[in-house]
């Protein structure tokens, strides 16, 4: 019945066009896309802004045109983080503290996209424009490091002393947050049925435990150990600096991270897409 429908509605409109001046038939309403590039993850193990650990992101993604100008889009992204301290070359605190971790995100979130110049697909003046863009979200994420060659998931752990009857007012934190997307990015129309750009945009997030380092050190004395003796697997992760020198710097009370700036991470992706798009049949002048 849809092709009917749009054969139809072809035939109609030849028939007009055949004895009327042609109006604007094609209607630009949004589009369907995938997008893919690399990520980069900012906090408390890359407090400078390194982006020397990109890894990779993929997305996809529906833009609803509202005007020539302005869009609502929802995007869903799958991306990678991770950082080490062993790329903090300039910083010897860094280098003994020794944390490192990697976690999957899976983003959904709505943002708005402005133009800077009109978006028209298949009219050559207005073929491209940089835009602006910005919205709200949620993710997933759940970090993890290794010890001796195993993977462990470090929110379950408590490395900081989560849900340790010493420190009662740390409470396991939530692998949900909230981030605010912001970037800027530019498109091309290739042609009425296909676009091509780019995007760069910075995600502000509500959490500072995405590389499960915040507060300061809870104290190997505060993990129980193992029924030989040995330490636990969360004694050991909480502080890795018995790795790279003598005396572990981990004592109790001691700052691990910097719990007044939340983390953060960054999309630069290459996207394509595919108009949709709706016929009107043009009026009589």
């Amino acid at each position: 019945m849809k092709h009917v429908f749009l054969v139809g509605m072809s035939f109609i409109c030849f028939i007009f066009r055949a004895g009327a001046q042609p109006d604007n038939s094609y209607v630009y309403q949004g589009e369907f896309g995938i997008s893919a590039g690399v990520s980069q993850y900012f906090g408390d193990l890359n407090p400078d802004y390194h982006f020397n650990t990109p890894k990779p992101v993929i997305g996809i993604f529906f833009r609803k045109q509202l005007t020539d100008y302005i869009a609502v889009r929802m995007a869903g992204h799958f991306a990678k983080l991770g950082y080490s301290d062993i790329y903090n070359t300039q910083n010897a605190f860094y280098l003994r503290r020794n944390l490192s971790f990697n976690t999957n995100v899976w983003e959904l979130g709505i943002q708005g996209d402005f133009n800077f110049l009109r978006f028209i697909p298949g009219d050559g003046d207005h073929r491209s424009t940089p835009y602006l863009t910005f919205g709200i979200g949620l993710f997933s994420f759940d970090p993890y490091a290794y010890l001796n060659g195993q993977k462990y998931y470090l929110r379950e752990l408590g490395t900081e002393g989560q849900g340790s009857p010493a420190y009662p007012d740390r409470k396991p934190y939530s692998n949900i947050a909230a981030y605010i997307p912001l970037g800027l990015g530019y498109k091309y129309n290739l042609n009425p049925r296909m676009n091509i750009g780019i995007e760069v945009v910075y995600r502000f997030t509500t959490t500072d435990y995405l590389d499960d380092v915040s507060k300061t050190y809870a104290g190997i004395n505060n993990f129980p150990t193992l029924p030989n003796g040995d330490p636990s697997v969360a004694g050991l992760l909480q502080d890795r600096s018995y790795e790279t020198g003598t005396p572990p710097i981990g004592i109790q009370g001691r700052q691990r991270g910097y719990s007044n700036q939340n983390d953060g991470y960054l999309f630069a992706e290459i996207m394509f897409s595919f108009n949709l798009s709706s016929y009107r049949c043009p009026t009589a002048k």
